[in-house]
Formats: C-alpha cells, structure tokens, sequence
C-alpha cells in the first residue's frame, strides 16, 4: 500500500494504479476526472505538495510520502474555496468535466502569485481542454478568486 496525505487526511492506495484510479476508485473521490489518460486534457489535475498535476497516468507509487489536494480537498460546503464560489459566481461551467483540473491550476496558481494579469491566468490554465467555450467566464472566475483571496 502507497502512504499519502489526501485532502489533508491520512491515505493508502494499492500499488499498480495510477493515482487517478486510486483517487477514484478506492479512496472514492469523483473530483478528478478521466478525459484522455495522457496528460493532455487537464481534467484530471490535482494539486501535489501545491502544484498543479495531471494524475490520469502518474502511477500513485510517485506520490508516496506526499499530499494530495483533490477538488473535494479545496472547501466544504460551508466554507467553499474562492476558486470554488467564483466558478459558480461567473457560471463558469457547462458540462463541469474540466473544472475539477481547472480549479487545481487556478488554486496553484494563486498560491505563488496571488494578483496574476491575464496572460499568467492564461498560462496556467493552458494545459486545460474546455470544450464547452467558457473559457472566458473561467478567465472571469479565476480574477475574481484572485480578488477575493487578495481581501
């Protein structure tokens, strides 16, 4: 079994699964989610030890030792993250596949650069696939966070 920290919580995963696979299947998580399965769509990012990671093919022996921050890790229903109410403030999902990654890219990004201008947003969420058109309402969601974090 592979020892981690999960959303700020103690965890164990069998060996052999990508850390999506675990995330989703025995650790039971549905934030993250499967789009491609080769690091291209950025669905499935998660955020390990701050930064912002694709985990569809990173096999779960590489984050031993480390933490996890999943979607489900950012807020809580009483309390959610910034990232989280600004994405609802700006109606920033359609189908809601990409948002999960998004957040975590958005997330990462806020930590080291808590006022980013349009082209760092952009950079950050460039590895992230939304096929909806949103993109603008999720550039939107991303100042706004930015702006409430900064209050």
């Amino acid at each position: 079994m592979i020892r981690f920290t999960l959303n700020g919580e103690p965890a164990e995963a069998p060996e052999g699964h990508t850390l999506l696979q675990a995330l989703r299947g025995p650790l039971g998580l549905d934030g993250p989610r499967f789009g491609c399965g080769a690091e291209a769509c950025g669905c499935c990012h998660v955020l390990l030890d701050g930064e912002s990671v694709p985990s569809c093919a990173r096999p779960v022996e590489t984050v031993a030792g480390r933490c996890v921050v999943t979607l489900e890790g950012l807020g809580t229903r009483a309390r959610p993250h910034p990232i989280q109410m600004a994405l609802l403030a700006e109606q920033a999902g359609q189908c809601g596949w990409c948002l999960a990654g998004i957040a975590a890219s958005a997330v990462a990004l806020l930590s080291r650069n808590p006022d980013p201008d349009e082209d760092a947003i952009r950079a950050a969420l460039d590895p992230h696939l939304c096929r909806c058109g949103a993109q603008a309402r999720i550039l939107r969601a991303v100042r706004r966070a930015a702006g409430a974090m900064r209050a």
